[in-house]
C-alpha cells in the first residue's frame, strides 16, 4: 500500500476509535470513499492482490470500531464487486478464446457447469491479470456510492403506500430514515405520531420537535407509557442501527420493549432501513454489537450511598428478534424478514462473511 493511502487509512481509523465519526450513514460514506482511493491509487496487477489489499484495510477499520457494522458491510460489498467484475472479465476472455476454435454454441449442461464452478470458487482462482479490471471496479464502486446518496429518496418515496389517513403511528428515538419517511407521507396524508422519549438519551424529544416543525401532529410520550397506549396504535415504524442476517435488529435502547408491546397487541412493525445496514453476521453474542454508555445519565454520582450497592449499565442498543418485525422497507422495496437471506446472497460473497487472517 502506498504511503499516501496508508496515511488516509490511519486518519479514518483514528476518527473511528475516538468516535469522531459516528452513525451508519456517515461511516459507510467515509469507508466507501477511502476504498475508492485504495483501489485507484495503489499498484496491483491481479484481482487477488486487490482482494487482499481491500480486506486488510477493512480489517483495520472494523477493529477500530467493531460496533459500526456498516464498515464491514461496505467492505464486503466492494469485495463482492471485485469478484464479480473479475468473473465477468474472465468469462468474456474464455468466450473470445472459444469462439476462435468452436463454431458450435455451448450446450445447456456445459453452461450450467461453468456457472456452478464459478459460484463455488474461492480466492485461489483470482490470480490472472485483466487490463480493464481497475476501471470496471471503480465504476461499480461509484455506483454503490450513488446508491448511498439516494437511499433516503428511494425509501421515503414508498411512504404513501404504507401510511394511510388518520392513522396513529408510533416510533422511538430519532432516525433520519424514519423522519424523512414520515415527512414524505405527511405531504399526502394526515396522521398522528406518538414518539417515545427514549430516556436517557432523549432523542425522541428531538424527533417529536422535528416532526412538529414539518406540520405533523406529534405527541411525545414517556417510555413507560408505550405498552399502555399501544392498543390505540395502527402501526409501529422503527429505524435501526443494523440488520443482522437472521432479520434481527440492533436498534436504539427501548426498541425491543416497543416491538414486544406491538406483538402483544398484534400491531404491525415496519422497519425503514437502507441495504447498506444489512449484515451477514448472526447474533451469536448479542452483547458484542452493543455500546455501553456513561451510567451517570441513569444514576448520578450524587447518589453516592446507593452507587456503592448497585451495578449500573447503560446500554445504547437493543437486540430485537426477527419475529417482532413484519416488514423491512429498503431502498430496493419492501421485504419480509424471511427474504433477507436472498439479499445477503445478492450483495455479499460467502468468502467475505468473516475476515480470516490473510494467507
Amino acid at each position: 500500500m502506498s504511503k499516501g493511502t496508508n496515511d488516509l487509512v490511519d486518519i479514518l481509523v483514528a476518527k473511528l476509535k475516538r468516535r469522531q465519526l459516528v452513525g451508519s450513514s456517515a461511516v459507510a460514506q467515509a469507508t466507501l470513499k477511502l476504498l475508492i482511493v485504495v483501489i485507484s491509487k495503489n499498484n496491483w496487477s491481479k484481482a487477488n492482490d486487490l482482494l487482499n489489499l481491500v480486506r486488510s484495510v477493512g480489517q483495520r477499520l472494523i477493529e477500530a470500531n467493531p460496533t459500526e457494522l456498516a464498515i464491514g458491510n461496505i467492505v464486503r460489498r466492494v469485495l463482492h464487486v471485485i469478484r464479480e467484475e473479475f468473473r465477468d472479465a474472465e468469462a468474456s476472455s474464455k468466450s473470445d478464446d472459444n469462439s476462435e476454435f468452436q463454431s458450435v454454441p455451448l450446450t445447456t449442461s456445459s453452461s450450467m457447469y461453468n456457472l456452478l464452478s464459478e459460484t463455488g470458487s474461492d480466492d485461489k482462482e483470482f490470480t490472472h491479470a485483466s487490463s480493464n479490471l481497475r476501471s470496471d471496479i471503480i465504476q461499480e464502486v461509484r455506483d454503490i456510492r450513488i446508491e448511498l446518496d439516494t437511499i433516503y429518496e428511494n425509501i421515503k418515496n414508498q411512504a404513501t403506500n404504507h401510511i394511510h389517513s388518520n392513522e396513529i403511528i408510533m416510533t422511538i428515538g430519532r432516525s433520519r430514515t424514519v423522519e424523512e419517511f414520515l415527512k414524505m407521507a405527511s405531504s399526502k396524508r394526515k396522521f398522528h405520531v406518538l414518539v417515545a422519549e427514549t430516556a436517557p438519551s432523549y432523542l425522541g424529544q428531538q424527533m417529536a420537535l422535528e416532526l412538529s416543525k414539518a406540520g405533523i401532529e406529534a405527541t411525545m410520550i414517556p417510555d413507560s407509557a408505550v405498552f399502555a397506549v399501544m392498543s390505540r396504535v395502527n402501526k409501529v415504524i422503527l429505524g435501526t442501527h443494523a440488520v443482522l442476517a437472521n432479520g434481527g435488529l440492533v436498534a436504539i435502547s427501548g426498541t425491543h420493549m416497543m416491538a414486544a408491546a406491538a406483538k402483544h397487541h398484534s400491531i404491525p412493525v415496519v422497519v425503514c432501513t437502507g441495504l447498506y445496514k444489512l449484515s451477514p453476521l448472526y447474533p451469536h453474542d448479542e452483547d458484542s454489537f452493543n455500546v455501553v454508555m456513561n451510567p451517570d445519565a441513569v444514576l448520578g454520582f450524587e447518589e453516592g450511598d446507593l452507587m456503592e450497592k448497585v451495578i449500573v449499565t447503560n446500554p445504547y442498543y437493543d437486540y430485537v428478534s426477527p419475529e417482532f418485525v413484519n416488514l423491512f422497507i429498503t431502498n430496493q422495496g419492501g421485504h419480509p424478514p424471511s427474504y433477507l437471506y436472498r439479499l445477503i446472497v445478492e450483495n455479499y460473497d460467502p468468502n467475505d462473511h468473516t475476515f480470516d487472517p490473510l494467507a
